[in-house]
This record gives structure tokens, C-alpha cells and sequence, in this order.
């Protein structure tokens, strides 16, 4: 059982808006047994339109559009769909009945003839009853095959997805079960762990398929199985986890389910009512925001600092002058320092430090541009690490915090 989305909108094409849609709905499909042939984007326009839809049709059962449903004249998917499926369209009432009441409760403005225009239908089409919005999705079967329209809103397209076209979709089809499970490791690179599983990979049963998803030192492994006896396919899915993981375990840090490395590490933190600052140069606050984009951070989080000039590290964050002098601020002892001050200040279980060139200028520090020193204070002590981390400066940064949240998991681990 395969779909294709088309979505539709030159704002797409020309990069003023991300196309977060059909993320949602392939997981959405997915989640039901569908799997996602195609994607495909495409201009406002009809030829295009046509085009897209005959290519779908001979590819898949199940064609997925969104976009162009609005009442302005450049939304024009309805009356191409009218004529694809040499259809007309037809005043419905329900949708009519929808607007106006959307108009009278919410809008609560005169309504526009474009707006009640949004209740002409093509024929042939089931309406799916946009609550949230004038414009309503659209249902049309043929030959087996569905075709389903829905607006690019993103919140009434999910609202649509969730509420009516997942239910008529298992209603109508019988489908396979898809399972998908996502280990994360930090700190091997693809080729190197690849070669670590190599035997594990060449065992694998034909449904179950493995994928590599790398990004500044971290790797995604994705297995995904499909089959239609839910059980077994489960059972074996474990049986192959259980197997590999004695094989990645100095480098496996969770699955992805469990939330990103950020959010294993404050669930341990929790956990073990422990806390965390923090003190960045090189990374700018990054670090910090990893955690605290999060709901309920305060928890564990204690606070940081970003004291990127030299000179704000010896004022605010109390680091030695002449350490600075001795060493240089891109230096091991600089971020160690960095680390045990920021401990003190806030009174916190565990501290981490940045400091580093991410470029492209050399700054107040001679060192090459990718070094990066990373410290860790704790109770214990404090101990730090060096990187070299390459010359563009966005990887630098973000390959930073990466190796920082790395550092901090294996030491919470250790005790």
C-alpha cells in the first residue's frame, strides 16, 4: 500500500516557507501501514497539476494533495481536479452551513462571495468538513484509487488528517503493519560503526531494513520492519535490538522515542535530583537553549552564563587573569577554569564550559579555527577535553554542543 503527497504552492519552490506538511503526513500514514512513495512540489498551475496527478495515479493507491484550496484566484486546485476528473462543481450545503457559522461565531464579519465560494465542490467528490477553517478537503475515489485534497494550513490539514482521512483510510484498505525504531549513538562516525555492524546488518531478514542517518558525530540508526502479523514483526524487531546493541554500547546513548540527547540527560539529572550549569564562549548560549527549549528545565537546570569576551570571563565569571595570559583563552585551562567558576556561582551537581575558535578569524587566541575546549566540573573534580572540529563555523558551533551533551551523559552514567 503506497501514497504520494503533492503538495502545492510556489511559496514552497521559491523557499519562503518550509514544507513541514508532508513530514506530518507521512508519519501519519506510516503509523497506519501506508508507506510514502513520492513526494512531490509543485507551481501554482494547472498543467502542473494534471501532470502531477496522472504521474501519482499510475505510481500508487493513494494520492495525497495539499494546497491551493484558498479563495483567492491563484488557488486553483478544485477546478483542476474538476477537470481531471471531467467533473463540475456543485453548491454543497454542509460546507456552505460551515462557513457561516465559522463566520458568525469567529470572524464575525460580513461574508465575502469568494468566502461562500469555497462551498462549490466537484461532484464526484465526499466532502471532508473542515472545522477549523472555510476551506474543506476533498475525497474522490476511482478505480480503487482515493485522491484526497486538503488545504496547506497546517493546522486544519491535521485536523483533517487526524479527524477523517486516517479512519477512511483504514476503513477502506487492509494494511501492513509498519514498525520504525531509532537508536542514537554519539561519538563514532558512520563508516567506522558501520564496519562495527556490518555482520550484525548482513543477517538482518529482507523485511527489516536499516538505515544511517549521520549529523556532526552523532548517528541515527533506523530500523524499519513491515509485515502484516503485528506480533511477530515486534518480536523480531526486539530480537535484532538485543543483538546489535552489545555491539555499538561505549557509543549507544538511547533511542529516539525517548526524546533527543538533551532530554535523556535531564531525565537522569531528575532522576538523580541533581543540576546542571553552564558557561559559554564558542557556543553563544547554544548549549544552554539545548535544554532549555524544554518544558520543565527548571527542574534541574540552575542557569548559565555566555561570557564570550575574554575580558567578561575574568569580570563576571571570575576567571584568572593570568591564566588567560599563561594559557590563552582557547586553552584547557581556560575552560576547566570556566567550568569550576560557573560551578561555584550557581551551586550546582555538574558545570560545563566552552571555549573555542569556531572562526573564521583566529580572535584573542592564536589556536586554529575548529579548536574547541569542553570541561566538566563536578564534585570530583574537573577534567576537560579538546576538539578540532573543522572550519565552518554553524558545524563548529553545533558539533560543539553535540560533543558537550556527549561528555555530560557518559559522566552522569559513570555514577
Amino acid at each position: 500500500m503506497q501514497a504520494e503527497i503533492i503538495t502545492i504552492g510556489d511559496e514552497i519552490l521559491i523557499g519562503q516557507i518550509i514544507d513541514t506538511n508532508s513530514a506530518f503526513i507521512c508519519k501519519a500514514l506510516n503509523s497506519i501501514g501506508v508507506s510514502v512513495y513520492q513526494i512531490t512540489s509543485i507551481q501554482d498551475d494547472k498543467q502542473h497539476i494534471l501532470k502531477a496527478l496522472a504521474e501519482a495515479e499510475a505510481n500508487v493507491d493513494i494520492i495525497i494533495l495539499t494546497g491551493g484550496l484558498g479563495p483567492t484566484k491563484d488557488d486553483i486546485t478544485k477546478h483542476t481536479i474538476c477537470e481531471y476528473f471531467s467533473d463540475t462543481l456543485v453548491r454543497d450545503a454542509s460546507v456552505t452551513e460551515n462557513i457561516a457559522r465559522l463566520w458568525r461565531d469567529y470572524v464575525k464579519k460580513t461574508i465575502q462571495q469568494v468566502n461562500l465560494d469555497q462551498a462549490l465542490m466537484p461532484s464526484k467528490a465526499k466532502v471532508l468538513m473542515n472545522l477549523v477553517g472555510s476551506a474543506p478537503g476533498m475525497w474522490i475515489e476511482k478505480d480503487n484509487k482515493v485522491f484526497i485534497s486538503m488545504p496547506g494550513v497546517p493546522f486544519e490539514m491535521k485536523a483533517l488528517m487526524e479527524e477523517q482521512v486516517l479512519p477512511k483510510l483504514k476503513i477502506k484498505y487492509k494494511r501492513p503493519f509498519i514498525v520504525h525504531k531509532t537508536l542514537l549513538t554519539y561519538g563514532m562516525g558512520e563508516s567506522m560503526l558501520a564496519a562495527k555492524i556490518e555482520d550484525w546488518e548482513d543477517r538482518l531478514p529482507s523485511y527489516i531494513k536499516l538505515a544511517y542517518l549521520p549529523n556532526l558525530g552523532k548517528v541515527r540508526l533506523r530500523l524499519s520492519g513491515k509485515g502484516f502479523d503485528e506480533q511477530e514483526l515486534n518480536n523480531e524487531m526486539e530480537k535484532q535490538i538485543q543483538t546489535v546493541l552489545p555491539l555499538i554500547e561505549e557509543v549507544f546513548t538511547g533511542f529516539e522515542e525517548d526524546g533527543d540527547l538533551e532530554v535523556l540527560i535531564a531525565n537522569q539529572l531528575t532522576k538523580n535530583n541533581q543540576t546542571l550549569s553552564i558557561a559559554e564562549s564558542c557556543t553563544g548560549g547554544k548549549l544552554a537553549e539545548t535544554f532549555t527549549q524544554h518544558a520543565g528545565a527548571s527542574s534541574y537546570f540552575k542557569g548559565a552564563m555566555v561570557t564570550y569576551a575574554t575580558q567578561t570571563k575574568i569580570d563576571v565569571l571570575g576567571v584568572s587573569e593570568t591564566i588567560i595570559k599563561a594559557h590563552s583563552v582557547v586553552s584547557a585551562q581556560v575552560a576547566e577554569a570556566m567550568a569550576t567558576q560557573c560551578r561555584k556561582l550557581y551551586h550546582s551537581d555538574y558545570a560545563m564550559a566552552t571555549t573555542g575558535n569556531a572562526g573564521p578569524t583566529k580572535g584573542d587566541s592564536e589556536v586554529e579555527v575548529g579548536t574547541v575546549f569542553i570541561a566538566l566540573a563536578t564534585k570530583k573534580g574537573v577534567f576537560s577535553q579538546k576538539f578540532e572540529l573543522g572550519n565552518n563555523r554553524v558545524r563548529v558551533i553545533n558539533k560543539a554542543v553535540n560533543k558537550a551533551l556527549e561528555l555530560l551523559q557518559k559522566e552522569i552514567l559513570k555514577n
